[in-house]
């Protein structure tokens, strides 16, 4: 392992899951620490830092939420919480308490993996831009916290899941989000509505929507949106 590689904290009761977590992380080019347990997560990370934290939700003593929450408090190192609760309301608590995804299990390590690479690049890319509070394309403009679009300082009305949508893409611009991902980040029920979503977009922002300027296809891999 590089000193450079991506260093992940794996925080799980279970010490055989662990193990086989350490080994196939390892493999696929990531430093890896492991804890049992809140509170030696903890320990770790007063002496370590981590580019991500793998976080089990259903442990003894201090939960995955508990500890999700108490990070919030003062680091912004990613999470990915695992869980064997596979119920909406569990993932939405688990994603209140600060969480950046959220993996039922049993989970297929491969899966796991795609989710791992695509926060630490929405993380990176989130570095790279320091978190834009509006971005411009064109004549447009996009207001991340009111979930605002407009045009020349004209609002173009857009439904919930258009403004979700362009949030995400607006959240790190020039950086390609697949579809899984885009479904994941705005709830939709399935990967052709995402598909939808970007095409009524494109009826918005695009002056010939067939040749997208500024939301564009990345062939096999999903979307990007490209700003002035």
């Amino acid at each position: 392992m590089a000193d450079d590689d991506p260093h992940l904290l794996v925080v799980d009761d279970d010490s055989r899951l662990r193990t086989l977590l350490r080994k196939f992380l390892q493999e696929n080019g990531f430093r890896v620490t492991l804890a049992g347990d809140a509170e030696e997560a903890r320990a770790k990370m007063q002496g370590l830092a981590f580019d991500l934290i793998v976080l089990d939700r259903m442990m003894p003593g201090e939960s995955g939420v508990e500890f999700a929450q108490r990070i919030r408090l003062a680091d912004n190192v990613p999470i990915l919480m695992l869980t064997a609760m596979g119920e909406p309301e569990d993932r939405i608590a688990g994603l209140q308490s600060g969480v950046d995804d959220y993996l039922p299990k049993p989970f297929e390590p491969r899966e796991l993996l795609l989710r791992v690479q695509s926060i630490l690049r929405r993380s990176s890319a989130s570095e790279r831009i320091q978190a834009p509070q509006a971005v411009r394309f064109g004549e447009f403009g996009f207001d991340l916290r009111k979930g605002e679009l407009t045009r020349d300082g004209e609002v173009i009305p857009l439904t919930t899941g258009e403004a979700a949508l362009l949030r995400v893409f607006a959240r790190a611009p020039g950086v390609t989000i697949s579809r899984a991902e885009l479904t994941r980040e705005t709830g939709s029920a399935e990967g052709r509505a995402v598909d939808v979503q970007v095409t009524r977009l494109r009826r918005k922002i695009e002056s010939d929507p067939k040749n997208p300027r500024y939301l564009q296809t990345v062939w096999g891999e999903g979307y990007v949106l490209w700003p002035d």
